[in-house]
């Protein structure tokens, strides 16, 4: 397999959605011909004893399983490790819970890291959906918690989370914490 196909077939492992070809040769910096070249090679390279293959599908290309794997998608889909959100999800999923409505945007800046694959995951797996659009320019997209979150994590209503307080230390601890973070401020006020 050639650089070209390589770089192909990583960008077409991490897409969420169907690449054409013309996004394809931009990226690659490569000709239609080339990239049209180089995803029959991929095709014809995955055929050959491998567990995925690649489809033209709405006007594009993707990487998909091949169907005789199903029977081992689904016991592997079954287990319970398959099942458990990662950190960053559990995180996200947190601050939606009490924030919401909420927007990408927003949910990034309180977890102060891109918090996309996160919610996608989250509204795949039914636990967030949209619930909006924030009003102004753009009109983002606004996220809540669905019913199958209530059912998750064993509560009525929201109205039943713990109270946030509870997590957080008390202020006699929190201002121990900050004091570095205040002297730091204060000093760099008098060097002005």
């Amino acid at each position: 397999m050639n650089e070209l196909e390589r770089t192909i077939e990583a960008i077409l492992f991490v897409s969420d959605r169907p690449v054409t070809t013309a996004e394809l040769a931009e990226v690659t910096e490569t000709s239609l011909a080339g990239v049209e070249e180089a995803l029959e090679a991929i095709r014809v390279e995955l055929d050959d004893g491998h567990g995925i293959q690649l489809d033209a599908v709405a006007g594009g290309w993707r990487l998909y399983t091949k169907p005789e794997m199903m029977d081992y998608l689904e016991r592997f889909a079954s287990t319970d490790r398959s099942r458990q959100l990662s950190k960053a999800a559990v995180e996200t999923l947190a601050v939606v819970a009490y924030k919401q409505p909420v927007s990408r945007g927003q949910v990034t800046e309180i977890r102060g890291v891109d918090s996309e694959q996160a919610l996608k995951t989250l509204e795949r797996r039914g636990m967030v959906a949209e619930v909006g659009r924030a009003p102004g320019p753009g009109q983002a997209v606004l996220y809540g918690t669905t019913e199958l979150f209530l059912e998750k994590v064993g509560v009525d209503s929201l109205a039943d989370l713990p109270p946030l307080a509870d997590h957080v230390p008390p202020a006699q601890i929190m201002d121990t914490l900050e004091m570095p973070l205040r002297s730091e401020a204060s000093s760099n006020d008098s060097i002005d």
